[in-house]
């Protein structure tokens, strides 16, 4: 479209997205648009966005239904805001280092994709720069397409065709093993997926996999977690990452169905907020196919 131009921040995948309003966004105009870029790039990065919180609801709810992991927490009159990943307080202090919250954002530091271990998983994570600390808390992005694409055949075959099962708690017991005891990360059931999600616009594969994946079929726990350790130190080589710094008015998304990403580090005493919305998968982005056996 006219004065939209793509750079790609990194060699491997992705595009920043020049001349282009998120604010101007609407389901007749721009996101049909927006659309075919995600599914052809993966991940998309603005700069010099003015992006209100209205604005990046209504666009998640363009892509697909608005993940609410406190939907059976919340009362009925009580409205859905947008998560934060903050270590700033409700009183404006923040977290200590040991904190169960500061724990909890450690996770993030893991490779993973969002919601692989929810009846239904993500589809895209829509984030925008809030509040940012003078150094470190970049948010690294992983594609499991380009990873796939380039893997070994002897590695490819050891993982195709099998189903991959994910827990949230297996994730945090990584941090803390009294953490992934906590029934906010035990309240769903394990979920089966199929390895390789299909993108059905365009037919690409990518391997889909996270932090939250703990059992391969066919494989005991021990050979298990060696492959998914090896399958993840594939696709996390240097040439398929990006590491996003934060600046004010950035906006970053991503297809969760073929992207790892984490958090970095900061000085825990720096606040540092982003605004973060997850919408979900529907069939039309081959939901259906990826489900497995309970």
């Amino acid at each position: 479209m006219a004065g939209i131009q793509t750079v790609p921040p990194s060699p491997g995948f992705g595009v920043e997205v020049e001349g282009f309003s998120l604010e101007e966004v609407t389901a007749e105009n721009l996101f049909p648009h927006l659309r075919a870029l995600f599914e052809e790039h993966s991940a998309l990065l603005f700069r010099n966005q003015r992006f209100t919180d209205e604005k990046h609801l209504e666009i998640a709810r363009l892509f697909g239904p608005i993940e609410d992991r406190k939907s059976d927490e919340r009362h009925p009159d009580e409205k859905f805001e947008i998560p934060k990943v903050t270590n700033v307080m409700d009183d404006g202090s923040t977290s200590g280092e040991m904190d169960l919250h500061t724990l909890n954002l450690k996770a993030n530091f893991l490779w993973h994709a969002d919601s692989t271990f929810m009846p239904v998983p993500a589809l895209v994570n829509l984030i925008a720069a809030r509040v940012v600390p003078t150094e470190g808390g970049a948010t690294e992005l992983a594609s499991t397409r380009a990873a796939w694409a380039a893997m070994p055949e002897d590695l490819k075959n050891r993982i195709r065709g099998r189903g991959i099962w994910h827990h949230f708690s297996h994730s945090r017991r990584k941090i803390s093993p009294e953490m992934g005891k906590m029934p906010m990360f035990n309240k769903w059931p394990a979920q089966h997926w199929k390895s390789i999600w299909r993108n059905p616009v365009n037919g690409r594969e990518a391997l889909y996999i996270a932090s939250h994946a703990y059992k391969v079929d066919g494989l005991d726990e021990t050979e298990s977690l060696s492959l998914i350790d090896e399958l993840v130190d594939f696709c996390t080589r240097p040439q398929f990452v990006y590491a996003h710094e934060w600046r004010m008015g950035d906006v970053l998304m991503w297809d969760q169905r073929a992207v790892l990403h984490r958090g970095t580090p900061w000085p825990h005493d720096q606040p540092r907020t982003l605004s973060s919305t997850c919408s979900s998968v529907t069939e039309a982005d081959d939901l259906g196919n990826m489900r497995m056996p309970l």
